[in-house]
Parts: structure tokens; sequence; C-alpha cells
């Protein structure tokens, strides 16, 4: 039957998106009337489930249903429906109190219906951005998540979702989730929101802090930028100057720019034609290149950040992409500027941790393009503002950007890394220009075919050519003739199919297949004599179509061959296995679906051909049944596919006539092995009867005969093929299913089948053929099952009542029949029914299921054999585990037909899953996105439409849990905890599958698991025990019953786990259990999520609902519910014969507990506290955590008072956007002069809990906690715990100063000791102390600071290498967020004396480490004491030991880092680096004079005075400083480190050596991470003057460094540079002039970075400097050998080392000139040296270069110019 739909539904509605393929379906009719009763329903039940606030079980249970729909029927509502629905659960998923893992499900749900933007407009729809705000405030930045008092579902992703279809859902943690819900909402941002978004979040952009990663993101996340033209105004125009002036202005790429990359580049791609970027291009294209962190020159250093922070890929390709276009296209030309210099990096023989990146930019860019064209032309137009014309890409423009790539994905084409990205750029490419694309890949691909040697090349071209397929095959594209390649193709292609070489196998098949899926073969050479109005193209075409029969018959040849040395006995010893490797069944898998393919596309004619070729080949030989046996009947099965009835007609009557000749001597019944021939037709029979089911009725009598007679032989290899035989009969008999999939519908008997080449399948038209079953069918099938399933049904049951007791195999063959005769007929068989498990779950709202149409309408005369086959199986089971539990098999046979009687319907949720895979992965291989509308090949369209049926035959998740499903999982849970692990773990699998499929079967179950655990039942063995932990456990990947989000489970089952310690069965002595324990505490750990308590639905969410139902309150059940856990948790822990295991499991779970919104019982409070001095130190550990927590709790709110600085200080702000120092911020500042030395605003202080305080105020506690605190964990590994540091945090908080008596002591004899564990110990509990008194009153700080000054000194004093780290942290930890002038007492005296010299350079370096710790976290508001740092520090700069100078170099860059050059900076307050570096060069002054310095001075501490030594040392010094500040800083100060550069240039050596000394080493990496630097156009011209005063140095070294300087600065700024003519001229005429250095390696420096600058095509190669360069090649050398003139040979070289670099910067094609300046360089051999050296290293440069593609490159060259070269390039004989 052939099905078309047409769209019904009530009258006036129209449906917003549905699911087309629905229409397709063979029931079609029946799916409105389904559809808009599930709507209804689900409406109904989901309003009345919110006006009764009843969030769980009912709004949950609808949400899911609604999921469901939305898979089955697409958005198949009112637009009013769809509205109603997205503002419902906006308003649910902001609920305030909502818990967590609901938060996500109703995210998950309205991405959902968010995601078609097309379908609703901003007019319909606004959403307010404020309340999703402040959910994604509390998740992200949660205050409370630390602390461990709430926990967020799976902050590392684990698939634990309820039903199985949320699954597909890519699970990931809650922040993804909230950034795609805000990505989605965004849209609907009302207009004002841009500017209420400003406000909040402008005055957090201060860019020494944090905090500002956390503006740029949020800016990222929320601001909307697609809005109508006119409201631009009030949208990004507002943001977009002030953004991206920052983002020029800043350098160093801090780890927020790339947030603002992502912003920009979403504002362009939004904002076609309608956003000027223009005057930033240039900077644009800069910072691309510089993130790609590509290597550069020899001897490069790269800054370590840049490896981090560099841009996301899939936004800069949106940037260039929405750039590119417009009047005169600027961008294209700066993109191909791009791609030119860094084409050398896509060649395959280099290699590197970049090569992603660029492998990613190539195959994204073309995409990326084609979606933009696509959004251009040919997108159904909606409310999105479109593309303004002048704006859109012309063809010229889609040419030119072919262009720019094309040469960069040809030679990636080879990469190590393999093809698949480059056939995906290709594949784009293709759309856009296929006369561009295609032929360069088709040279190739010839070129690879015709080679023997290198079998890589031939997989890499053929996977390109199968991504171009439909762009070749298509005719309506520019690129006619790329049809006549295809027959050229496909037979050449043929001697891929080769045995020896897998892989080419495989590539060969996929080749094949996806040409032979796009063109049909038929023969049309007779049609040019028919037809008149053929086109030349279309005539060659028809000629060469005869050769497609001739294709056919020689790829079958090549797969008999491929078979003939598959069989067993050759590729196999007697001794191995007769199973098939994994590399035979992936050839199998090939072999059949190419050959299905090829088979299907045949004309009649051919087929026929085709049909007898496989017949005579199948049936002439015997094949064993293992290896070419399956691929022999895979063939057959698919020739028999196609045609059913000639095929048919060949095969059965054979078959049945070798079979029954066989079988009918009676001795064959019992024999053990059986004839060869018997099974191969048995075999071939059984894949054979897989086609249409209508074909099989004519062989009935023959079939069923046969089947009696095969299933009972004794043979264990036949009844198995005959059960095969069995199933594939019923199932081709009984499913729904498509049975051709030609390209074109109705067959190819149309006169010119060459016109549908390549045609696309036409979604309203495809003709699906369905085999429906009729109902004689049907009956067959019945009558099968009543002469075979019957009989054995009744064998099972006289077994066991013992009548007529069978063997073990007896038994298995009975079973096996059983099972296959179920899996052939479930589509038939009638669901399991019954009445239902009452009362699971309390509910007010209807919890029913929807059953669905699969298109099977059940018989009711028909007995029902689901049930029969149920109730036998299960007496069978107790049967066997009572007499017999070793039959294991018999009983992995029972636990499938369990599983297939309770899910199967046809299909099976593996099998799905892979076909939807492997059908996606076609699509993306095949689709055309460059039209979209779903334009596929119809064999795929087809394919979408069964993948629709059979989904819905899977959707039975969900279903209704009745009795007959309760007494299967209860034998479920009898074989999960029976003997033998084998049985258990496969029905466990079952289990659990069965409960995420079944509503709230969990309830039901828990209790019977949990009876096998508890301590009273004294009969449970230990494998019981075992199989009940692991039913508890849970799949790795389906539900864990111990972490169910359900208070009545969890209370249930956490208590259980812990009192299952005092079990009988329980032994730790046994490592299994132990390990099983642990990953159940692991896995609960893991997917523990804080389970709502308080759940309060806001009024609006009921209003948003058509019915009204009085309110009802909140529930306070849950309460109890959670503090009856906590305390049953602690009875337990009561129990003295509880062993240590479960009491860590008890306090592990018992810690999950804390709350943010519900106080801990106080008896678990006092629980933690005692064990913060438990034995265990595990314990501890959680202890310590939970109280930090529980403080946390009991913490007093404090009243805050919002302040305007500006009131304060009395200074008005400026209008607009100021940067740096405020006036109106002066009184923040730290002003020593003026500092709170008395009673001022601090305030009293109230009392807390008493537990804890009795606790602390116990001396003997006290000691206890700090003797273990002291303790040393693991040697070397410990570091300061945060953990400890907020657990004193909190009790001075709390507290005041109640416990310092007693802690006092402790202290000072912990930090009198310089142990690494008692120091460590200080540094917590002092910033503890610190912090926590931040609301002290001031006496008690002073007190305090009196007390704790004089420590904090001791302490120093005793710093060892083990610990400064700590202190540092400490020191970090206690100022953080804190007013420094209320910690002047610590700054003060962290200032006193850091450098004092008296602990020598170790306590040095650490003190300024320390105190460095303190001042960077107050940034700018310690500006006076940055001033008095410097000038104490300046006279010290002369330091003589390393660790100091690198710590004061590290300082340094602090002290500097608030003078910053941001637009609109005020000038700031903190010390400058321009005077710095006025006053060091001054004290250079000695230094600055000498051509090269050299490091005199020796690390000994001599006290030298002299001026020169001493400018040595500042000069290390700053040179740690120039190191420190390179990659951290802001924005560089380029005109002050110019000042350096001579000096550097100086020292730097040229060559890499390890054994230089610190000086010359440093010198050379702030030389290279200087070059790296981004400049700003004024900066160019003080740059290369420097350069070029330094290229006319004495010293050699500093004109050698000039040009590796100049290497680096050229590429990390290409475009600013090539903005600036003038500047590129000077840049060549400094590198020229050095060319003709007198100095040897100058010059060949020169020439190494002309080539480079070449390659990059910074200065065009044009005939001027070829001139330029050849006449210098040809000055003239004196005669006299004696007296050469040297300045006569420099120019001559320096002529040859021009021409060497012209060459060597083209290492991978030859451009038109390439050949003349070969030939000018060959006349130089003979010349004296270095000149012949020079020629000799570019030959064979060349000569590796170009080897590769010789065949192509010979091409360039005359007869003349290839004798010459191959003079040149073969080495010359050795005896000639």
């Amino acid at each position: 039957m052939t099905v078309d739909g047409a769209p019904v539904g009530p009258p006036g509605f129209v449906p917003q998106k549905e699911i087309v393929y629905n229409r397709m379906l063979p029931y079609a009719d029946r799916l409105d009337a389904e559809a808009t009763e599930l709507l209804a329903d689900i409406k109904a039940n989901l309003s009345r489930a919110v006006a009764l606030r009843e969030l769980w079980p009912g709004v949950a249970f609808w949400c899911r249903k609604l999921f469901s729909f939305l898979k089955l029927y697409g958005r198949r509502f009112s637009k009013e429906d769809h509205i109603l629905f997205i503002k419902l659960l906006y308003e649910l998923v902001t609920l305030p109190d909502l818990e967590p893992y609901m938060m996500q499900s109703y995210a998950r749900l309205l991405i959902q219906l968010l995601k078609k933007k097309e379908l609703l407009s901003r007019d319909d729809l606004q959403l307010p951005w404020r309340p999703l705000y402040d959910l994604y405030e509390r998740v992200v930045y949660s205050k409370t998540e630390h602390l461990g008092l709430i926990w967020f579902p799976n902050r590392d992703v684990d698939k634990h979702t309820l039903t199985h279809f949320l699954s597909l859902l890519v699970c990931s943690s809650v922040d993804h989730i909230l950034k795609a819900l805000i990505k989605s909402c965004r849209l609907y941002f009302p207009t004002s929101s841009t500017r209420e978004m400003l406000d909040e979040w402008r005055p957090l952009l201060c860019v020494f802090d944090m905090v500002m990663q956390k503006a740029i993101s949020n800016m990222e996340l929320f601001l909307p930028t697609i809005m109508p033209v006119e409201e631009h105004g009030q949208g990004f125009q507002l943001w977009f100057e002030e953004l991206m002036n920052l983002w020029v202005s800043v350098q160093n790429q801090p780890s927020w720019e790339g947030h603002l990359v992502n912003l920009f580049a979403r504002l362009a791609n939004d904002n076609i034609g309608y956003v000027d970027w223009t005057p930033y291009t240039p900077t644009i294209f800069t910072r691309i290149l510089r993130s790609l962190n590509l290597p550069v020159g020899v001897s490069q250093m790269v800054a370590p950040r840049y490896l981090t922070n560099s841009y996301d890929i899939g936004h800069l390709v949106l940037w260039i992409t929405a750039l590119l276009g417009g009047p005169g296209n600027p961008a294209q030309k700066e993109l191909t500027y791009l791609f030119n210099s860094i084409a050398s990096f896509y060649h395959p023989s280099n290699h590197g941790r970049w090569q992603s990146r660029l492998m990613r930019l190539l195959q994204r860019l073309p995409a990326s393009v084609v979606r933009r064209v696509h959004r251009e032309r040919h997108a159904i137009p909606c409310w999105i503002t479109l593309v303004p014309e002048s704006q859109r890409l012309t063809d010229d423009d889609l040419r030119e950007f072919t262009q720019s790539l094309i040469g960069a994905a040809l030679l990636a084409m080879f990469s190590k890394t393999g093809s698949t990205d480059a056939a995906y750029a290709l594949q784009n490419l293709a759309l856009l220009t296929p006369e561009l694309t295609i032929p360069p890949v088709l040279e190739k691909t010839y070129a690879a075919m015709e080679t023997l040697t290198e079998p890589h090349t031939l997989t890499a071209t053929l996977s390109c050519m199968i991504g171009m397929a439909r762009s070749l095959v298509s005719s309506n594209n520019n690129y006619p003739e790329g049809r006549a390649h295809v027959v050229p193709l496909l037979m050449g292609s043929l001697p891929g199919v080769d045995p020896n070489d897998f892989s080419k196998c495989m590539i060969t098949f996929q080749f094949i297949a996806t040409f032979t899926t796009l063109v049909p073969l038929v023969d049309c050479s007779s049609a040019p004599s028919r037809h008149s109005d053929l086109t030349e193209i279309e005539k060659d075409l028809c000629f060469a179509s005869a050769e497609f029969e001739d294709f056919v018959l020689q790829f079958l040849d090549r797969c008999f061959a491929l078979i003939d040395s598959s069989t067993l006995e050759q590729t196999r010893d007697e001794t191995e296995t007769d199973t098939q490797t994994q590399l035979e069944s992936l050839v199998e898998l090939g072999l059949s679906s190419t050959v299905s393919t090829i088979l299907t596309q045949c004309s009649t004619e051919i087929y026929k051909v085709a049909l007898q070729k496989v017949y005579n080949f199948a049936t002439s030989n015997i094949f064993e049944t293992c290896v070419s046996g399956r691929m022999v009947a895979d063939m057959c099965r698919a020739a028999a596919k196609c045609h059913p009835v000639e095929s048919l007609r060949l095969f059965v009557p054979h078959c049945c006539s070798v079979i029954s000749h066989i079988t009918n001597n009676e001795e064959l019944q019992n024999e053990e092995e059986l004839d060869k021939e018997l099974l191969w037709n048995l075999q071939l029979l059984s894949e054979v009867t897989r086609v249409d089911g209508e074909q099989l009725l004519k062989y009935r009598g023959d079939l069923e005969r046969i089947l009696r007679v095969c299933v009972r032989l004794h043979c264990k290899r036949a009844y198995t093929l005959a059960c095969n035989l069995l199933e594939h009969t019923l199932r081709s008999l009984s499913l729904i299913y498509p049975t051709e999939y030609r390209s074109t519908s109705g067959g190819f008997d149309t006169d010119l089948p060459i016109r549908d080449w390549g045609r696309d399948g036409d979604v309203a038209a495809l003709g699906v053929c369905w085999h429906v079953p009729s109902k004689e069918e049907e009956s067959f099938v019945f009558q099968l099952l009543s002469s075979l399933l019957q009989p054995e049904l009744q064998r099972i049951k006289d077994h066991v009542s013992g009548d007529q007791p069978m063997s073990r195999e007896e038994l298995l063959q009975s079973l096996a029949i059983v099972q296959h005769c179920l899996l052939g007929a479930g589509t038939m068989l009638r669901p399991l029914d019954g009445p239902h498990v009452s009362d699971l779950v309390p509910s007010m709202v209807n919890l029913g299921e929807i059953k669905l149409h699969i298109g099977v309408e059940y018989d009711d005369s028909q007995e029902n054999y689901r049930e029969s086959i149920c109730q036998t199986m299960r007496l069978l089971l107790h049967h066997i585990l009572e007499h017999s539990e070793d039959d294991t098999k018999s009983l992995f046979v029972i636990i499938k037909i369990i599983s297939d009687l309770m899910f199967f319907r046809g299909t099976h949720k593996k099998e799905f899953d892979a076909r939807w895979k492997s059908f996606t992965l076609v699509k993306k291989s095949m689709e055309n996105r460059l039209y979209g509308k779903k334009q596929h090949i119809r064999a795929l369209l087809i394919d979408r439409v069964l993948l629709q049926h059979e989904m819905r035959k899977l959707v039975v998740e969900g279903s209704e849990y009745k009795v007959v499903h309760q007494e299967m999982l209860c034998d479920l849970l009898l074989l999960s905890t029976s003997t033998y692990s084998q049985v258990r773990s496969r029905a466990q699998s079952v289990l659990m599958m069965a409960l995420g499929t079944y509503s709230f079967s969990y309830r039901d179950l828990i209790p019977r698991i949990l009876q096998l655990l508890s301590p009273q039942n004294t009969t449970v063995s230990q494998q019981q025990f075992k199989g009940a932990l692991y039913c508890l456990l849970g799949m790795h990947s389906g539900i864990c019953l111990a972490s169910m989000r359900d208070w009545d489970c969890v209370g249930e089952v956490w208590p259980a786990l812990v009192r299952c310690g005092l079990s009988p069965s329980m032994s730790l002595e046994k490592p299994s259990i132990c390990l099983l324990l642990d990953d159940i505490t692991d896995r609960v750990h893991r997917q523990h999520d804080t389970i709502g308590i308080y759940f309060t639905v806001g009024n609006t969410a009921t209003e948003t609902q058509q019915y009204r139902w009085p309110g009802l309150k909140p529930c306070y059940q849950y309460q109890k519910k959670y503090e009856k856990l906590v305390n049953d948790l602690l009875d337990c822990l009561e129990d003295r014969d509880l062993p240590w295991k479960f009491e860590h499991m008890a306090t592990d779970l018992l810690s999950l507990l804390l709350r943010d919104d519900h106080p801990l019982p106080s008896d678990a409070v006092l629980y933690f506290t005692q064990s913060l001095i438990h034995d265990s130190i595990s314990i501890r550990k959680v202890a310590i955590s939970a109280v930090a927590g529980i403080l946390k709790q009991l913490k007093r709110p404090r009243k805050k008072i919002a302040v305007k600085p500006s009131e304060i200080s009395g200074v008005e702000d400026m209008e607009g956007v100021c940067v740096g120092d405020r006036e109106a911020n002066r009184w923040l500042q730290y002003d020593s002069k003026n500092l709170p030395m008395c009673q001022e605003q601090w305030e009293g202080q109230q009392f807390g809990e008493k537990i804890i305080f009795e606790y602390f105020s116990d001396p003997e506690f006290i000691d206890q906690l700090i003797e273990f605190l002291s303790l040393e964990e693991r040697k070397g590994k410990d570091s300061f715990n945060p953990r400890r540091f907020c657990l004193f945090k909190g009790l001075f908080r709390n507290y005041g100063d109640m416990f310092l008596p007693l802690l006092w002591p402790h202290l000072e004899q912990l930090a009198g000791d310089p142990h690494e564990s008692s120091q460590r110990c200080v540094c917590e509990i002092t910033a503890g102390l610190i912090r926590g008194s931040k609301l002290w009153s001031f006496s008690k700080v002073d007190k305090l600071w009196q007390l704790l000054c004089p420590l904090i000194r001791t302490a120093l004093t005793n710093i060892t290498v083990e610990t400064y780290t700590d202190w540092g942290t400490c020191i970090a930890t206690a100022c953080e967020g804190r007013d420094p002038r209320k910690l002047h007492w610590l700054l003060e005296l962290l200032m006193e004396s850091p450098l004092s010299g008296e602990g020598g350079s170790f306590r040095d370096a650490s003190l300024l480490y320390v105190l460095q710790g303190g001042l960077t976290q107050q940034q700018w508001r310690v500006s006076e004491l940055l001033h008095r740092l410097l000038a104490y520090l300046e006279p010290k700069l002369t330091q003589v030991y390393k660790n100091v100078r690198e710590r004061i170099g590290s300082v340094l860059t602090y002290i500097f880092m608030i003078d910053v050059a941001l637009p609109h900076t005020q000038p700031t307050s903190s010390p400058h680096v321009a005077e710095f570096v006025t006053r060091v060069l001054e004290r250079l002054k000695p230094l600055t004079s000498e051509p090269e310095i050299h490091n005199h001075v020796h690390e000994e501490n001599t006290r030298e005075t002299d001026e020169r030594t001493q400018a040595v040392k500042l000069l290390k010094t700053v040179l740690k400083w120039l190191m420190a500040s390179a990659g951290r800083t802001f924005t560089t100060p380029v005109q002050q480190q110019l000042q350096l550069l001579p000096l550097l240039f100086k020292i730097a050596p040229v060559e890499i050596d390890e054994s230089y000394d610190e000086m010359k080493q440093d010198a050379r990496t702030c030389l290279s991470l200087m070059s790296q630097g981004l400049l700003y156009p004024e900066h160019i011209p003080l740059v290369l003057a420097a350069l070029e005063e330094m290229s006319v140095s004495r010293s050699w070294h500093a004109r050698y460094s000039v040009l590796t300087y100049l290497q680096i600065m050229v590429f990390y700024n290409l475009f600013t540079l090539l903005n600036a003519p003038a500047e590129v001229v000077r840049i060549q005429t400094l590198v020229m002039q050095l060319l003709l250095d007198e100095q040897l390696e100058v010059r060949d420096m020169a020439g190494t970075t002309l080539s480079g600058l070449l390659q990059c095509q910074f200065f065009p190669l044009d005939s001027s400097l070829q001139t330029q360069l050849q006449t210098l090649s040809q000055t003239r050398l004196p005669k006299a050998r004696g007296e050469l003139a040297s300045t006569d040979l420099v120019r001559r070289h320096a002529g040859v080392l021009g021409l060497s670099a012209c060459i060597l910067s083209s290492p991978y094609d030859v451009p038109q000139w390439m050949p003349q300046i070969l030939m000018d360089l060959s006349d130089h051999l003979n010349d004296p040296q270095p000149i012949e050296m020079t020629v000799k290293k570019t030959l064979s440069e060349f000569r590796r270069t170009h080897h590769d593609n010789w065949q192509e490159h010979r091409q360039c060259f005359t007869d003349d110019q290839l004798l010459v070269l191959t003079d040149l390039l073969v080495s010359p004989c050795y005896y000639a």
C-alpha cells in the first residue's frame, strides 16, 4: 500500500510545526485524533497539578508526557497553547525554592519548546530577564554550595535520568543546562532589558578583578542581539563602542576576553549589514591569527597564558563569516592573507599541538558560510530581520572565498589526523562552488586510483569524494560536466575491493554505495535515437551508461573473490574459535549493504543477470556457516529484498528440495553433527526469507513442513539455524515496513533515468510502499505458532510437573523455539494486561497512560500467547531454582524471554538507537545544507519514516505498573539474588530496565530488596546479600535505587544500608563486598542532589492556567520525613557493634543532609562537633566540612545598607564612561594618615548555638582538636586546607573572641614550631581569625592584633621551603574582599622590611611572596602602599640572589599592573612605568655605551661597588621584571620597553645553548616574549625606528637578533602592519639592507626572514623585487682567484640568497615564476663558497618539499628545464 499524507485536524486548527513523517505512516489517519486527545489530557492534568500545587508527582509526570508528545508529534498545538506552555514552564523554572533536579528537568523541556525560534516572534512572547538571572546567580555563583549546604545534580556528568528517552538529551551539568536555557530565552527579553543589564553589570567591570570575568560572561549570555532594526538604539548600540574599545585596548588575552569575542561574533552574525566592522577588521584578523598559537621563527617561547585562553573556534568562524560580503568585500582580502600565511601549517609533514585548532577552523568555516548563504537565499522568511541586499554574498564573493581556502583544504586531505576535517570542508565548498572545488580533488582521486604504493592517498581522496558526491552528480549546478566522471570513478574504484586491505575495502564499499544510491543503474544508450532534445553532455551520459551492466557484474566477481579468500579454513587455524572477528563482521556489513544498494538501483534487465550470477555462486558451492557462509547468505538476502518475486522463485524451491531430500532419512533426527550441505541450505533459506511477507505465502506449505522437521533436529547448529528461519519468516509476515528504497518512486521505467541522477526525495510525495500484514498472513502466523510454539509450551509444563522430564539439552532446545517465536511474532501478540498495583504513590492528579496505536489490530479470537509463555516461564523458573539451580544456560534464556515479554513489540531499544545513530551519520554526510528544507535522498527519508514508526513502538516508558509486571519483577529479584554471579548480573540489568520503565515501580520493589539486607533476617546467604546490594547500586547508566529523589525511599534505603553492617551475612573480609559498598557510597555522593522540602508555587503560575482550583497550602510532611531520616542515621551510629566502614558511610550520608533552607537537627550538630576529634581521619575530614556548614546555617543575618560613594566623599562622578581612579572613591583608599584607631563604626555582637559553644569552651576538646589538626597526613602532599579555614572563620564570626583565650597558647606553641604541619595549622586558624573578625567591635579587634602581630612575626621568622606557599595563601585569603583600612595592622606589619637580608635569600623571597599575596587582593585600593613598596625596592634592585630577583620581578609586575591604558582612562594614582624606566635607564648608563655586554659579575657576594657591576646586577633584575610582566599585564608599555631594547639586543646570544648563563637566557626569552606583543598602529614607527637603529650596530649578534625579532613581530601583527603600507616598505628595505651584511650568519638569517615574509605574502614577489635580486646575483666576481673582493662576493651571495628565499617561500606548489628562478640558481652551482653551499641547500630543500606531488609539479616545467633539473636533483653517479 502506498501512503502520501495530507494534514487533517479539527477545523480552524493551525499546528505550529508537526513532524511531517507522521503523515506517511500506514495508519496516519488515526494519529490526529490520538494527538488531540493526548494534548487535551496533558493540558487538563498539567493545569490541575499546578493549581493543586502538586509538583511531585503531578507536574513532573505530565511534563514528562509533554516531552513525549514533542517527540512523537512535534509542536502539534496552536500558537496560544505554545505560548501558554512556555509561560507556565518559565514560572516553574524560576520558582525560588525549587529542588535543583526539578529545575533542571523543567529547563530541558523549556529549551525544547523554545527551540524553533521562527515560530514565535517577539510580539507573541516576552519573558522577563530578571527571574532567570536571579536563578542563574543562585546556582552558578552559589554561596553555600562549597560548604555542602546545597547539592546540584551531576556537576560531573553522570547519566541517571528516570526515563529512557530523557537520556537522549545530552545529560550535562546544571550550569550547561541553565546556559542553554538563557540562550533560548534571550530572544524574548523586552526591549528595555539591555539598558537594565548594563546598569546591573557595568559597576563590575574592573580589569584587575575576578569579578570582571563574571560581568563579561553574564553579558555574553544575557545581552539580546536579535532585534528589529528600529530597536537597535535600545539594543547593542548602547554597549558596542564601549566594549569594542575595551577589547582593542587590552592585551595578553585575559580569561574574560574569550567571552567578549563570543559576544561580538554573535552580534555580527545576528546583525549582518547593520554594524560597521571595517575600522576593526585588521585588529580582528590580527587577534585571530595570534589566538591560533602558531610557532614562528627558530626559538620562539610561547607565553603560557596564550595556550589556555585562546578563542573558541566556533565563534571565530561565525564572526569571520558575518564580516564577509558587502561593497568591495574588504574582509575577504584579510581572510585570503590569513590563509596564505597559515597554509603551510596544513601540510601533512607539519604537526603540533596547534594542529587541532587549525583543522577545526578549516572544517567549520565553509559550513558556516553555507549556513549564511542558505539564510540569505533559501530560508523561509520569518520575523527575524533579513540581511540587506547590499550585504548579501554574491557568486563572485563565494568564488573568492573558495579560492582562499581550497589550497589549505587540499593539503589537509592527507593530514596525519585523518581526512575527515578536510572532507567536511570540501563537501561544503563543493556546495558553494562546485566548478572550483571538484576538479582538483578529482585529479588527485584518479592519480590515487592508479598508484599501488600509497593506499592512504586512496582512502583519503575517496572519503573526500564521498562528501562531494551529491554536488558532482546533480544536474542543476554550475558544474554540469561533473556527471561525466561518475562511470569512470565507479569503474576505477573496483580494485579497491581487496581482501588484503580491510580499510581500503571499507572505504571502497562506502564510496560505491554512496554513488549508486544517487544514480539509477539503467542502460540508456538507446535513448539518443528516441529523444531529440538532449544536450551534448546528456548524450555522452547516455552512451556511458552502457557500462553499468559491466560494472555490476565485475563488482560481484570482486565480492566473490573477497568471500573465497575469507572462508574459515583460510583465515584460521584449527584451534581458534568459530566466531567472526570484528573486522570480518564490519566487512560483512559493508558488503551486504553495498550489494543491497546496487541491486536496489538496478534496472530490471541488469538485476536479472546479477541475480542469476549470485544464485549460481550460492548454490554451486557449499560454504561453512560461520564466516563466508554468512557473507554469501547476506548477499542473497540483499538480492532477494529488491525483487522478491523473481528471487524467491529461484531460491526457495532449490533449498527446500535439498533440505527435504537430506532430512527424509530417519536416523538423521538424532545425530549430533550434520551434513555441511544441510546446514548451508538452512542458512541460505533463513536469510532469503527476510523479504516482503506477501510473497512468502506462496511457499507456506514448504516452509511449514521444513520448519516442523528442522526445529526438532538433534544437532545444535541445525536447530539454531531452523529457529532463525522461523523467526525471520514470522517477522516478514507480521511487521510493518517499507518494501522498497529506490531513489525515485515508482521504479526506473521512465524513458530518461539520467535526468533523475542525484534527485532529491520529495517529502510531500514520497510514495512509500508499506508492507502491512494481511488477513492471510496473520492466520499463517498463528498457524505456525499453534503448530510449533504450543507443543513446546506443553512439553515444558510436562517437564515441570514431572510427567515427562527432559535433559538439559532438550530443555534448551525447547526454550530456543519459544524465544524465537516470541521474537518473530512479538508485534502481533497483545501486551500483558491485568489489574494495576494500587496505592504506589499518593497523587491528586490522574497519572494514567495513553495507548499509542502502532498499526496492529489484536485479534481476540486467537489465543493470547504472550500470557501463556509468561505463565509457563514462571513455572519453569521456580522449578529450576528449586531443583537444578546450576543450569545457568537455561536461566540465561529465561531472563531474555522475560525481558522480551515485557518490552518487545517488534523492535529492541539497542537496535533502534544504533539505527538512529547511523541514520544521522548518513544524513550528515549526504545532506545539502545550502537548500535545506529536508532535501534528502528518498531512501533516507523512507528510513526516517520507518524510524518514526519504530519510535512509537518503543514508547512504552512510563507504562502502568500492573500485577503481572509485579510478579515478573519479583521473579527477576529472585534471580538477581541467586547463587551464580552471571545469572545475577543479567537479571539485574533487566530489572533495572524495568524499574526505569514502569512508573513508580521502585516504590514497590525497594522494601523487598531491603528485607534481604535487614539484620533480623538470619537466613540470607552471602550471594543474596551481594545481589541485593547490586540491585541498590543499579546499572552504570540506569537509575540508582540508593539515590532516588524521593523522601520515602531515601528514608528507608540509607538507614538500611548502614544497618546491613550488622547483618550476619555481612563480612568485611570479602574484598568484593567492601568494594561494592564503596561503589554505592561513591555513587550516592556523585548522584545526590538536594531534595526539596518546601515547594511553593507562585500565584502567577496558577493563574496562567485556564482552570482555577482552590489553592492548597505548601506541604510540611517532607520536613518531618527529613528530620526522621537524620535521626534514623544517628540511631544507627549509636550502635556500638557497627563496623567502622558503616560508621564512615553513615557519617558521609549524614553530611549530605545539610541544607540551607532548614537547620540541621541539634543531635546531628552534637554528633558532628564530637566527630571533630574522632579517631578516624576520614570522619574528622567530613566533620570539619560539616561544622563549617552548620556555622554558616547559624550565621546571624546582617542588615546591609546601600551606600553611594559620591555622597560620602562629596564628589560627584563624571558623566559617561570613565576608567581609572575616581575622586568619588578616594575615601576607600588606604591612607596611613587616616586609619581607624579607635571605637568607630564597630558594632556589638550576640551569642549563638549552645552545643558548639560548650564543646569549644572545653580545654580538653581544644587540645585534642589542635593535636589532630597539626598532624601530617601525606608527607609533602599537604597544603592549606580551605575547609578548615571555613570552620574557624565560622567560629570566630558567630562567637566573637570567646574561644581565643583557650586557643591562644596552642597557637603560640605551633607558631614557634618550624614543622610543616604545625605551620600549616597556624595558617589555617590565623586566616580564619582575620576573616572571622570582620564585624567585631574595635576594642576586640585591637586586642586581637596586639596578640596576632608578634605571632605572625614569629611564624614568618620560622618560614621554610615547605610552608612559604601556605603563608602566602593564608595572607591572601585573609585580605580577600576586605577593606584595607581595617587590616592596617597586618599590612603595616608586612611592609616593615621584607628585604632585611637577615634570614638569607630564601626568607627575603618568601616575605615578598607573602606581602604580594596580601597586596594583590587589594588591587587599586592600596596605591599608597605600592608607592612605598616601590620606593623601598628601587635601591635594592641590584640583588645578587636569583630567587630574590625573580620574586622582585613578579612584585614589580603587580606594582605597575594598575597603570593601564584603557579608553577614557583618568591618570591612575598608583606608580607609573614610564617614570620607573627613566630612573632605571639612568642607572644602566655604564652599559649602554658598550658594543656587547658579557656577564662579568659572578654570583659571589663581593662588595664591588663600581658602577658597571651594579648596572649588570640591576639589569638582571629588570630582565626578570620584563619576563614576569610579558604575559600578565593588560597593556604593554611599548615606549618604555623600546628604550630597553638596544640593551637586550646586545646581550641576547644567537645560537641556542643551555650552558649560557642566566642573563643571556633571560635576555633571549624577553626578546621572544616582547616580539609577540600586540602592536597598535601608533607604535609601529617607534619599533621600526628602534630596529633600524640596531641594524647598523657594530655587534653582528645584535643585527642577527633584529631579524629574529622582526619575523615574530610581523607574523603576530600581520594585519595591523598590512594596513600601514609605508611601514611595509620600511620593513622590506630593512631586510634587503641586512641581506647585504658583511657577516655570513646575518645574511643567511635575512634570507630566511625574506622567505617567511614572502610566504605570508607580506609584500608581493613582483618583477621589481625579482630584477633587484637577479641583478645582485649577477655581480661580476674579479677573475683573479687570489684576491676575491669581499664586497662583490657579498653582493653576489645576497642575490643568490634572495633567489633561494623566493623558491623556499612556496614550499608546496610551483608558481609560474619559479622554473626560471631555479634555472638562474643552477648557474651558481660552481661559484665559490658560501654561494655553492646555499644553492645546494636550496635545491635539496626544493626536492624534499616537492617530492610528494612531483607528477603534478613537473607539468609546470618545459622539457629543457626538466633535463637541467633532473641533472641537478639526482646525485651524480659515484663511479662516473
